[in-house]
């Protein structure tokens, strides 16, 4: 009896030992720096304003129609927390491409993720957002396989319901320790019940206009959304295009005054229409040529997130000499002629031509 009573005192005994240990792991691993400040670990990814970059894989100086000089591992470390891209069906394969994949072809998804995946590895205490537009309405099941070979769905949040109000998302922090720091959105045909980590953008999230080639455009009206835009998180299209030849093509010659701090035009500005107009910031901001301004982009995300502003190092333009945002600074991204000999049977199919532009 007293064999037995002993026993049941040692198992006890082991279990509070294993649950005192349970807690304090648990404790050891709380985030406490999230995306880069510790105020935001408590914070709802609902209540925290990302930056982000549109068209985030059209990368390159020498093409009209790239939205980027860097790629998406230096946006990340840079400090860019939401990736746009968009999906065509090439052939079988998931290519991100614009328009068309002979115009600008970014590479497959699957190498884009596996980016991915080697950045959020190598830094653990961050949460990041895809944002995916499937051009080609592809059902979610024909990207759930790229998704698996990235390695990628392990990390990925999955919600217990297909839409959410930006007050009812978890927090940074509790993402982070949970290990889904990846959220990922389809603009189309997304389907929870097949594949739990694509989520449908427009039941969460509502858009303002986009393609603007006017800088006093930028306001905070509703564009696009499947959803009640009052609970909603919301994202601003705030990059600046320019027409030549009857087509809009990024403006990169405006770009240190649309990525400001203030100013007409500024994504500062356009941040605090939306504060007057809905009463709150807009979780996500998508920008061209996010390190022109030399940080502004995220100063801005910083003072939306009532953080305060640590200014870093960042990669430079790699189209203008400096990063002046001198009014007088003109830069063009200029087309060799073989890429127009390459491309051009392709613009004219689809009714643009474009032409090469040289400097004497």
């Amino acid at each position: 009896m007293l064999s037995s009573a002993k026993n049941i005192v040692q198992v006890a005994a082991a279990l509070v030992f294993l649950s005192l240990n349970a807690r304090a792991l648990s404790v050891s691993r709380r985030a406490t720096v999230c995306n880069g400040y510790s105020e935001l670990c408590d914070r709802s990814l609902g209540n925290v304003t990302f930056v982000g970059t549109h068209d985030s894989y059209a990368v390159g100086v020498d093409n009209l129609v790239t939205n980027q000089d860097y790629d998406i591992t230096q946006q990340l470390t840079d400090g860019v927390r939401m990736l746009q891209s968009q999906a065509h069906n090439n052939s079988g394969t998931i290519e991100l491409c614009h328009t068309s994949c002979g115009l600008q072809d970014g590479g497959s998804l699957q190498d884009y993720l596996t980016k991915v995946k080697t950045w959020m590895d190598s830094n653990p205490n961050e949460v990041v957002v895809l944002l995916i537009v499937n051009i080609d309405d592809m059902p979610a099941t024909e990207f759930a396989p790229v998704f698996e070979a990235a390695n990628v769905t392990s990390i990925s949040y999955q919600p217990s319901v297909s839409n959410m109000t930006a007050s009812s998302w978890p927090t940074l922090g509790s993402l982070i320790d949970n290990g889904t720091r990846l959220v990922t959105f389809l603009d189309n045909s997304a389907d929870i019940t097949t594949v739990p980590y694509l989520l449908d953008e427009f039941s969460n999230i509502w858009e303002t206009a986009y393609d603007l080639t006017d800088q006093n455009a930028f306001d905070c009206t509703v564009n696009r959304s499947n959803g009640d835009t009052s609970t909603q998180m919301f994202l601003i299209n705030h990059f600046l295009d320019q027409v030549i030849l009857g087509e809009p093509v990024p403006d990169s010659a405006q770009a240190n005054e649309t990525n400001a701090v203030s100013g007409t035009g500024s994504l500062g500005a356009q941040v605090s229409t939306c504060e007057s107009v809905m009463g709150r910031p807009p979780n996500f901001m998508l920008v061209d040529f996010y390190e022109y301004g030399n940080g502004s982009v995220f100063e801005v995300a910083a003072t939306a997130n009532g953080v305060t502003y640590t200014a870093k190092a960042i990669a430079t333009p790699k189209t203008s000499s400096s990063s002046s945002s001198s009014n007088d600074a003109q830069t063009l991204r200029f087309v060799p002629f073989s890429t127009v000999l390459r491309i051009a049977p392709l613009m004219i199919t689809s009714g643009i031509i474009f032409g090469a532009w040289t400097l004497f």
